[in-house]
């Protein structure tokens, strides 16, 4: 399918509404029918789809098309005589705009945690064949990223990667998966219905743009320095021998029971991965009041732009479980440079790191993009017409407001990201998305050794949450960085995880086959293994050796 990095992908099966009974046959075929609109499913007809296996090279660079990024040239040949060969796989660079708000409220949205947690026990089994799996021919699967690690983005080889996780992360929001404020929310249906509008100017458009040279998508993009883990060495840093620092008024509070106490402003000291906190500026030459590592803590922001409120939730791990820290901001400047320094201290990282200038400017433009205009420039009555809020909100907001209330806030979120282009605007949606509190967690249901209720475990591309499965605040977490090794008893189906220091986790998986948890361990071992001056190549006996539970 000319997605580049194929191992961060996987088969899914359709997850089923509990509370609906077994429907009618009609009405499975009716869903069936529908069902494509549900993010980035490929159907690609009857027909093996990689019927020639070695007309696909890594190294065959397609052209380009500067404007919307999707591939110019035929396709076939890459292909075959493959189903695909005619379904032209550069369709999937297009996205598809959600058209009825009826199969949005058809469409199953997990209400819990534990509902999340169900959908991902429908992981097929990467080392075994479909069949093995009970897949019945026309059986309907989902393709899906499993990983959340998207190595080496790049808008000018990965249009159809990136509509595919465009697509993904549409739906995630759309079917409320993933948590996220009334500002976040308004800002994503601004993008989506700036992308619905250019996908349709440019599939119009395609035929005329089709001499374009690939130099001219590398003028369109270097403003758009947007990789995984910063892009180039900021130049703002300086001398790379200091470590930057920063040290300023923050206003400091620590939860407790029966505490009615509020927030404390302290003066506050970052250094390496650690905060200090000292009553007055005058003292900090002095012993710090509070002193905190954050060195594999949990950073969760909660901000309001309207209200201004710029607050960072700090989990400290301690030997008995997490402190939690609240620390808040005057404003945006303030909260940017300190939500970057914790982000990276957390993954025991510096602001001496050439990903924190980056940090700090992907949060500015984060919180940009939320802003409300306080003169709206006057909107063009023809454009309210084209604007279908049922359908770039999800359902919760529906209830709240009325469809004209949304469609204003909609134009109005939508001056801040009128000016991009179509790719750039697919990039920054998947930005907003990757800056979400719960992105990239995924969760099973799980009871740990001595436990005595069900809880969650959470797998992260850097780590595992223990977690409270009513709250889904995070009780203990362990990097991955520290793991020594991990065990599967496949008959008990307990997995056992040894880290530094002698600690050791097990946790039974209570409702999905272990086998899907160790090859979500093992799969995300095998991505941090991948480095930029890597050939392209994958190592697919490593990646089986990490994840099929047996060497």
């Amino acid at each position: 399918l000319d997605i580049r990095h194929p191992e961060e992908l996987s088969l899914l099966r359709k997850p089923r509404d509990p509370s609906k009974k077994k429907k009618k046959k009609l009405d499975d075929q009716c869903e069936d029918d529908t069902f494509e609109l549900e993010g980035p499913l490929i159907t690609p007809g009857s027909g093996n789809i990689y019927s020639s296996p070695g007309l696909y090279s890594k190294t065959m660079t397609p052209t380009y098309d500067a404007h919307d990024g999707s591939p110019l040239s035929p396709t076939s040949a890459w292909f075959g005589d493959s189903a695909l060969s005619e379904g032209n796989p550069g369709i999937l660079a297009v996205s598809q705009p959600v058209t009825s708000p009826e199969s949005l409220a058809k469409m199953y949205k997990p209400q819990t945690l534990l509902d999340k947690a169900k959908i991902n026990q429908g992981w097929l089994d990467s080392s075994r064949s479909l069949m093995e799996q009970e897949v019945k021919e026309n059986e309907a699967l989902l393709l899906r990223f499993k990983y959340y690690s998207f190595f080496d983005l790049n808008p000018k080889y990965d249009a159809i990667r990136i509509n595919q996780l465009y697509e993904q992360s549409k739906w995630a929001i759309l079917l409320e998966e993933i948590e996220c404020t009334e500002e976040e929310m308004m800002m994503f249906a601004a993008l989506q219905y700036h992308i619905n509008k250019l996908s349709i100017m440019s599939s119009e458009n395609h035929l005329n743009h089709s001499d374009k040279d690939v130099d001219e998508v590398d003028a369109a993009l270097s403003d758009l320095e947007i990789t995984l883990e910063g892009g180039k060495t900021s130049t703002i840093l300086g001398d790379i021998t200091s470590i930057p620092e920063l040290a300023d008024y923050i206003k400091v509070f620590k939860p407790k029971k029966l505490t009615l106490k509020g927030y404390k402003p302290y003066w506050c000291t970052f250094k390496d991965t650690s905060i200090s906190c000292y009553k007055s500026k005058e003292e900090s030459n002095g012993t710090p009041a509070h002193q905190m590592n954050l060195r594999g803590c949990e950073v969760t922001p909660d901000v309001n732009i309207s209200g201004q409120k710029f607050n960072i939730k700090l989990l400290i791990p301690v030997a008995e479980g997490m402190n939690e820290i609240w620390l808040r901001c005057d404003n945006e400047t303030q909260y940017a440079s300190w939500m970057a320094a914790c982000r990276l201290a957390s993954k025991g990282k510096t602001m001496a790191d050439s990903s924190y200038g980056m940090e700090v400017q992907n949060i500015l433009s984060f919180l940009k993009m939320q802003h409300l205009n306080p003169d709206p420039q006057l909107i063009p009555e023809q454009i309210n017409t084209d604007i279908n809020p049922e359908c770039l909100v999800s359902p919760r907001y529906l209830k709240k407001y009325k469809n004209k209330q949304i469609t204003a806030r909609i134009l109005e979120a939508h001056q801040n990201v009128a000016q991009m282009s179509l790719i750039e605007a697919k990039m920054r949606f998947i930005q907003a998305w990757q800056s979400l509190p719960e992105f990239g967690i995924t969760h099973f249901n799980a009871r740990f050794q001595g436990g005595k209720k069900d809880e969650l475990i959470g797998i992260a591309y850097n780590r595992l949450i223990r977690m409270d499965a009513s709250t889904g605040d995070a009780v203990k977490t362990w990097r991955f960085s520290n793991m020594k090794q991990w065990n599967v008893n496949w008959e008990i189906k307990m997995v056992t995880v040894e880290f530094a220091d002698e600690v050791r986790v097990s946790f039974i998986c209570t409702e999905v086959d272990c086998k899907v948890v160790h090859e979500f361990i093992g799969g995300y071992i095998f991505l941090s293994t991948r480095a930029k001056d890597q050939n392209e190549s994958l190592d697919e006996e490593m990646f089986y050796k990490l994840t099929s539970g047996w060497v």
